[in-house]
């Protein structure tokens, strides 16, 4: 189903329950022309440790100072609020998903470029959130082996899993699926952060900027 699509069959199942869809007086195009750039979502996914959070925060940061409207969503964070009646079952993580997919996809429409970082482990979800948002949404694969994710175990949860603390834990007790067809790939076994944040930048200034040279750094 097309995003469009998507959104017309929406439009109608909310009509059906007497609620209805109210349209912005402000739209995309002036919201671009606003803040400098396209607004979109750069979907982050990865393994547990594989460097999301990290590269996300580092990218957030970068963007500010070029003065780019970016916001990171972490799963965490998240989890911590918007979603603290969600699981990890495979249900609970597809709800969880499609919530976050929902979010990224209004700041998208404000002219925002939000970060989300998620394991995000099922494509289908991934494909579900590509839906919600549109055009704009791109997949970042946050490229790390489960041997490398397991070796740096920031948080000490691959230790827990292996013990048999943590059920439906990704990569050890659940399953993890690669994006497909992601638009970028980062392989974050191989880069450090600041250059793994450099090439992200090279995709935001390809996909999302109005004036390309705003974003070249040294």
């Amino acid at each position: 189903m097309s995003h469009d699509e998507l959104t017309k069959n929406r439009a109608r199942e909310a009509e059906a329950r007497n609620i209805y869809i109210v349209d912005h007086r402000v739209d995309r195009q002036d919201h671009w022309q606003r803040t400098g750039h396209k607004g979109g979502v750069l979907w982050l996914t990865g393994l547990s440790g594989s460097g999301k959070s990290t590269l996300a925060l580092g990218l957030e940061q970068a963007l500010h100072q070029l003065g780019y409207q970016g916001y990171v969503l972490d799963g965490d964070n998240v989890r911590a609020g918007l979603n603290s009646d969600l699981g990890f079952s495979p249900q609970d993580r597809s709800e969880n998903i499609r919530r976050i997919a929902e979010v990224a996809a209004l700041f998208a429409q404000s002219g925002t470029l939000a970060i989300t970082a998620f394991i995000s482990p099922y494509q289908q979800d991934r494909d579900l959130a590509r839906e919600i948002v549109g055009e704009g949404f791109h997949e970042v694969f946050v490229d790390a082996s489960l041997d490398v994710c397991e070796a740096r175990d920031p948080k000490g949860l691959y230790k827990r899993a292996r013990a048999g603390e943590i059920p439906e834990f990704t990569g050890i007790s659940a399953p993890y699926e690669a994006p497909d067809t992601p638009e970028l790939v980062v392989n974050t076994s191989n880069l450090g952060i600041e250059p793994s944040v450099h090439r992200v930048l090279d995709h935001v200034e390809t996909h999302f900027a109005l004036n390309r040279s705003r974003l070249r750094v040294a």
